[in-house]
């Protein structure tokens, strides 16, 4: 990551370069294309390497400038995932920007006397939680940041009844996860089948062939799915509340830098001109 930061420089170096001289629109061009990609590539490598497990993931619906699913994602965060992991780095008081007042934060998200300017802190203490999960519940804050929105999402719809481990849940995205599953009551109860499958070189592997209901949850899966969604969205909100204003701003600032990359070439051709 560090070697494709370094090659954006370098890029950018070289653009600034060939602005100052002369008939080098041609080579220009290349390099901006260039570094739009060595951006994007940048962009992208955090969810790249996050993905580091052999079971493929799920495209978490993109649903940062949905207010409502926001808002909804809090308070599913504070009912089912405040109760044991932290979120050390948002206070309550800037689910404002996602249009909640000081009051309805009071009244549907503060449970145990908290203030609207505390921070998203768990009672629980960190001795208590390793003795019942066998290590402290991590903060979450940045979570979507360092695993990806995708991998979120399908690691919240792919827990299975495995009796074997200590909290009777598995799940496959983290394999021998020990945290239980604490939307059961919302998806249900559901058994992982597995099957015997031939693979490269004659050797057998233990591959996933689908879930089975055992009890049915309050919600229906469909129903299930949309409301992980809007507890992902929530969480890629909360991993950087101000990555909205942030994206808003770079659109500007591309759009003039654009602009700004054809008024030097064409001063720049206007000025060798008169010298020819």
């Amino acid at each position: 990551m560090n070697l494709r930061l370094f090659q954006i420089v370098l890029l950018l170096l070289r653009t600034k370069a060939l602005i100052m001289n002369k008939n080098t629109l041609p080579q220009l061009f290349r390099v901006m294309a260039s570094l739009w990609i060595a951006i994007a590539v940048f962009g992208c490598s955090t969810n790249a390497l996050a993905n580091e497990d052999s079971f493929p993931l799920d495209k978490a619906p993109n649903r940062m400038n949905n207010q409502a699913a926001l808002q909804r994602g809090a308070q599913l965060f504070t009912n089912y995932c405040l109760n044991c992991h932290s979120a050390h780095s948002v206070r309550y008081n800037r689910l404002r920007d996602i249009g909640l007042t000081d009051e309805q934060i009071k009244e549907n998200l503060l449970f145990t006397g908290e203030k609207v300017g505390d921070l998203m802190k768990v009672n629980m203490s960190p001795t208590e939680s390793k003795a019942w999960f066998g290590k402290a519940p991590p903060d979450l804050s940045v979570e979507v940041r360092s695993r990806g929105a995708d991998w979120i999402y399908t690691y919240l719809r792919t827990f299975y009844r495995d009796d074997s481990r200590p909290t009777g849940w598995n799940n496959l995205v983290y394999k021998n996860v020990g945290m239980p599953h604490v939307l059961w009551e919302l998806q249900g109860d559901r058994a992982a089948k597995f099957e015997e499958v031939v693979a490269h070189g004659g050797a057998s592997e233990h591959k996933f062939a689908g879930f089975e209901q055992l009890t049915p949850g309050t919600l229906k899966q469909h129903e299930y799915d949309d409301q992980v969604a809007d507890l992902v969205a929530y969480m890629s909100w909360m991993s950087e509340p101000g990555q909205l204003e942030r994206k808003r701003i770079g659109v500007i600032v591309l759009i003039f830098l654009a602009i700004f990359t054809i008024i030097a070439w064409r001063l720049n051709k206007s000025y060798w001109k008169s010298i020819h």
